[in-house]
Formats: C-alpha cells, structure tokens, sequence
C-alpha cells in the first residue's frame, strides 16, 4: 500500500499537523510504502520571503525527522525539487473544470481570512491532484477540511483516465473521526492561516502564553458544562492520560471544571509529550547539511517514481514524438 501526504512550511508546525496528518503518517512506516514531503511550491500561495521559505523548509524536515520520521524508511523530499509535478500540474489543469475549482470550500474561506485571491490560491487543488497522481497514491490521510480536494484528486483522475486511457490510481483517503480537525485557540480548525496554532516546538515560556490563550465561555465553574462543545477540553484529551481525562470529564458534567488549572496541566502535558523530539530537532537544527542530505536523497527517490508516470503521460496525450 503506498500511502502520501505533505505538509506546508510556511510557518512552525503545530499540534493540529501532527494529530491530522504527521501521526498517522510515522505510524505506517513499517506498515506501508510511505511517501511524505515538503510543499514548498504550495507554500508559495502565501509566503514571499524567499529566506524565510529556506528556513521554514529546513525547519520542517528537522521537524518531520524530530517527531519520529525516518528517512531511511520512506521516501521524504521537497515537493519543488522533483519538477515533473509542475508538468503534470499543467497537463491536469487542462482537463480540471472551472466549475470543480469554483466549488472548493478551502479557496472561499483563505480570501474570506484575508489571504490575496491568486491564481495560484485557486487552482491549488490542481497541484495537489499532480502531487497524488505523479506518484499512484492508494491512500492519502487528511483532515476533514481536506477530504474535499482529495476528491477533486479523484475527479482529474477519473477524467484523464476516461480521456486518455486508464492511467492514474484513485486514491482514497484517510481519515481519523477523533483527530482528523485539531481545534485551535479559538474553536475554529488549528491552522496557520487563521494565527490560532499552538506550535509543537515553542520555549516554555511561549507554549505557557498560547495555552493560556485558548478561548473559554464565561460559564461559573459550579455550573455544568458540554466537554465536547469546548475547544480547550478538545486539545486536553489529546494529551491527558484517561483516568485524568475522565476525572476532567466529570468536572464538566457535573460542575466543578476549573479552566485555569487546566489549562496550567495542558502545558505541562504538552511539555512532557514533545520532550523527546524537543531534543532531537534542537541537535538538527544545527546540522543543515544533514538536512540537505536527506532532502537530495529522497528527491532521488521520489524522482524514479515520478518520472515512471510523467513519461506515461506524456505517451497518453501526445506529447511524445
């Protein structure tokens, strides 16, 4: 089974990428071809400082590698130094719909948050497809908010392959009911688009701050509360081993739930969860030529990969003579 994901460096990674995608992902190492990478050209429907893009890029492999993922396992690279994923891009985007694109949720809500209507904000799902299909994807893990554009994937590739032949994989997705959307500070899904992540590799100090932060109603701490209707107790169970958790749950329902002090436990237990790979990324972070290293090696591979199905599609439409 080939599974692939890839995750966006623009900006710190949070708790919401490792339980929506990174978890899943480092758990099927050894249960499945895994592909996993960088997506720096996604990145660019936001970022523009092209320093801070090689530096978020090197964080995120540092991250990756931190929180369990070995690249002697899988195949893990950067997404633009494999370019035949640009040619495919261009090759899908000719058969993608307008109205497919039109009905993407993801494209409506970044510009409703203030992000710059771009051409490429809007044909993203294009580029996603290309990056599934360019290496015959079976399964993809997303979060809810993404499932969409994986059908979308799934929709180009019905359609190439009833134009030109049978030729791409369908992919499907996975999706975990419990952690598939992380809530962030303020209820809404953890995103850095929204500025409401709580990163996974802040100071102490910091983590104390964004913790602090996650928004409360102003119900009394005597009267009783929905645990499933507050986005604080959301990420607490993330973390809280169960007999505590359920010890929380029952403050809620019966009255009692003091946010504060649980809050000051979420911080301790985020602390001590990420201690391991704190110490693993602080010693990588040092050794970019390492880092790089890894990169080049995984683009290797996912290049054979990737040029297996562009030659097949060149073959397909007509662009081999």
């Amino acid at each position: 089974m080939r599974i692939l994901s890839g995750i966006q460096p623009s900006g710190q990674l949070h708790i919401g990428n490792y339980f929506g995608m990174m978890q899943s992902m480092i758990d099927n190492m050894d249960k499945s071809e895994l592909y996993a990478f960088i997506v720096n050209l996604h990145a660019l429907t936001t970022v523009h400082d092209p320093k801070q893009l090689v530096f978020d890029t090197l964080g995120a492999a540092a991250d990756f590698i931190a929180l369990g993922l070995d690249p002697e396992r899988c195949v893990f690279w950067v997404q633009g130094d494999v370019s035949e994923v640009t040619e495919l891009t261009w090759v899908l985007s000719t058969l993608t719909p307008m109205g497919l694109l039109e009905r993407c949720h993801s494209f409506k809500d970044k510009v409703a948050k203030g992000i710059e209507a771009s051409h490429g904000l809007f044909s993203y799902p294009v580029l996603m497809a290309a990056d599934i299909l360019l290496y015959q994807a079976q399964q993809v893990p997303v979060g809810k908010d993404q499932k969409q554009h994986l059908e979308v994937a799934r929709d180009i590739a019905l359609k190439f392959n009833n134009t030109f032949g049978e030729t791409f994989v369908l992919p499907e997705p996975i999706i975990s009911d419990n952690l598939a959307t992380v809530p962030g500070l303020d209820g809404q899904k953890m995103s850095k688009s929204y500025g409401n992540t709580i990163p996974i590799f802040l100071d102490q100090k910091a983590l104390k701050k964004r913790v602090m932060a996650i928004v409360t109603d102003a119900t009394p701490v005597e009267d009783p509360k929905d645990p499933e209707q507050c986005n604080l107790y959301n990420i607490y169970k993330l973390f809280a081993p169960a007999d505590r958790l359920q010890e929380v749950h029952d403050l809620y329902v019966n009255g009692g739930a003091m946010y504060g002090k649980i809050k000051l436990e979420l911080v301790d237990l985020l602390w001590e969860y990420f201690r391991e790979a704190r110490e693993i990324r602080e010693r990588l972070a040092g050794d970019q030529a390492y880092l790089r290293d890894v990169l080049k090696m995984g683009a290797d591979k996912a290049r054979q990969k990737a040029t297996v199905t562009l030659d097949l599609v060149r073959e397909r439409v007509g662009l081999r003579y």
